[in-house]
């Protein structure tokens, strides 16, 4: 059945226990969607003693279906004030699940300064004090910790963003080479973690792949066709493989919808400067990798491992991270785009929403389009807490209030990502339904809009967008509860095998008999939860929606606006 393991921060006390029997089937984003709507008032203050954060793996983390490790990060957004989910690749999530724990529940919070460390083990878990580790980077923690427990460990942690509750802040966990960058960046939910006064959790086992499985020939059988579905899909064993995520940058360029500028512009004349391609050439010449796995088990490898200038190496550099710190800011320097994640990995900032905020500052005039290196100067203050720094880690809508900027790109209090919305209107939907705000993850459209993957919809015109997104936001919620990568949605759309196999590997698990419709109604539970979740905290039918400026701004090189409205937006959820 598995277990899980509640820290209450309150009484200072850490304990196993049964996972519920309505838990049994759930994981991943399915699992803290619902430990949230069940254990979480609505109403709370996010970063008051009523909000918890919870963490969990998929249910197929901890075996060896491949690119299964990803972890899902709950709880109520101090950004958005809705529910939310985030997550990471890394190494935790096998680990997790190889000690048979289905999810971390942190609650309460302590009525002293001091900081806390929670350390699992296969032996149960303890709560020490960790004060030691306060007000230290990401990099640092984890070298730190490490060196302590061994480097066989998992290690989740926050910066100091999170200490300091900025609601930008993300939860991070190393990966294979012990590098903390995996984040499960959006939503603010490192500053959960930071309310709660946990620091790190240390997860100490050396398994990855020790979760139980009920028929290990049948699992296998699944595996190794999913595997070969992955290996031989031209994005997600070809493009991904040789280039990473940030292969995209000059394909959402040429199409135009490359936000550039604040999204003041489809188009950037110097795309390939900050490309996956350019990214791959540079990192190898210095000694890096043009790709990596993120994870144990890991068949795409889409990640990278870049060496800067000073000696420092930034793991990784993908292409929302390349975009939000490059185009979005008229930087065509990569380097200055490595310092510039580098700055958010340790100080535990969401890079999406970081560089959303910095194009909201240049619009403001605060410091000037296409300097890096002011970009550096301001981001640095983040870490120091003076007062743009602590604007900087409010996110984009805060610093669109403080200095009076209508042009904010953001849905649901979240800034967008590395795709216009009026040239990529699949997105779009998703931007504005989705129960995460602003999030590409939660119904990536690109797939048909750009990529042709699955078919294709036209991105310029409204036509079929509302049933793109409807389909995918309802995939995705199934894809997080099972702790795949969401690139594995490629082969799912475009192999007639890939869905049966995942759908083999679970009931292989679990000694279950899913069928493909099954797996459409997890998907559509998780969203009504979150959807419940939202309507209780407060949000309505217009919180479906994006900022004026979309529908009214034609939006070169194409000159389209976002022209799906409320009538057609409120249809998504009609399943």
């Amino acid at each position: 059945m598995g277990k899980i393991l509640r820290v209450n921060m309150s009484d200072r006390v850490a304990r196993l226990e049964e996972l519920p029997e309505k838990y049994s089937l759930l994981g991943g984003r399915a699992l803290t969607s619902q430990i949230v709507f069940d254990e979480v008032p609505p109403d709370c203050n996010p970063l008051g003693p009523f909000n918890k954060l919870v963490i969990a793996p998929g249910l197929l983390s901890g075996t060896t279906a491949p690119s299964s490790g990803r972890l899902s990060v709950g709880g109520k957004s101090p950004l958005t004030g809705g529910i939310k989910e985030a997550n990471a690749g890394g190494v935790t999530s096998q680990k997790l699940a190889s000690l048979g724990i289905k999810a971390v529940i942190i609650e309460g919070r302590p009525s002293t300064d001091d900081w806390y460390l929670v350390k699992v083990s296969a032996a149960g878990a303890d709560l020490i004090p960790a004060n030691d580790l306060a007000g230290k980077g990401t990099y640092e923690v984890t070298t730190v910790l490490l060196e302590r427990y061994g480097k066989e460990v998992g290690i989740i942690t926050i910066g100091p963003a999170g200490e300091m509750l900025m609601a930008t802040a993300g939860v991070t966990n190393n990966d294979n080479d012990g590098n903390s960058s995996r984040y499960a960046g959006r939503g603010g939910l490192g500053a959960v973690m930071g309310s709660k006064h946990v620091k790190a959790i240390v997860v100490d086992t050396v398994e990855h792949f020790g979760a139980r499985v009920k028929d290990v020939e049948q699992f296998r059988a699944a595996a190794r066709i999913f595997t070969e579905c992955l290996r031989k899909h031209p994005i997600t064993g070809n493009g991904l493989a040789a280039y990473g995520t940030d292969i995209l940058m000059n394909i959402v360029n040429e199409i135009g919808a490359l936000p550039t500028r604040n999204f003041h512009s489809g188009h950037f004349d110097q795309a390939r400067e900050v490309s996956g391609e350019k990214l791959a050439e540079v990192a190898v010449a210095r000694g890096g990798k043009a790709t990596h796995s993120c994870m144990p088990g890991c068949v795409m490898h889409c990640s990278n491992i870049y060496p800067m200038p000073d000696g420092k190496v930034c793991a990784p550099i993908e292409y929302e991270t390349a975009w939000a710190l490059g185009p979005n800011l008229e930087n065509a320097n990569l380097d200055i785009v490595a310092k510039l994640n580098y700055i958010c990995n340790d100080v535990g900032l969401d890079t999406i929403e970081t560089g959303c905020t910095l194009g909201v500052l240049m619009d403001a005039g605060v410091l000037p389009f296409g300097d890096g290196e002011a970009a550096v100067k301001v981001l640095e203050e983040v870490g120091k807490a003076t007062p743009l720094g602590r604007i900087i880690g409010s996110g984009s809508v805060c610093a669109g209030k403080v200095f009076g900027i209508t042009h904010v790109p953001a849905a649901k209090g979240q800034g967008m990502p590395g795709y216009d919305p009026r040239a990529c209107k699949g997105n779009g939907v998703t931007y504005a339904t989705s129960p995460m705000g602003a999030d590409h993850t939660a119904g990536y459209a690109v797939t048909a809009n750009i990529l042709r993957s699955g078919g294709y919809v036209d991105p310029l015109k409204s036509d079929g967008q509302v049933e793109l997104s409807r389909n995918l936001q309802i995939a995705t919620a199934a894809i997080d509860s099972t702790g795949l990568c969401l690139f594995v949605a490629f082969a799912v759309l475009d192999d007639p095998e890939a869905l049966p196999a995942i759908i083999a590997m679970l009931n292989a698990q679990y000694g279950l008999q899913m069928t493909a419709e099954d797996v459409t109604k997890l998907g559509q539970q998780v969203l009504r939860t979150e959807r419940e979740f939202n309507r209780l905290a407060g949000f309505t039918g217009a919180d479906d929606s994006l900022p004026e400026f979309f529908v009214l701004e034609e939006f070169p090189p194409h000159n389209t606006r976002f022209d799906i409205d409320a009538k057609e937006l409120s249809q998504v959820f009609n399943f």
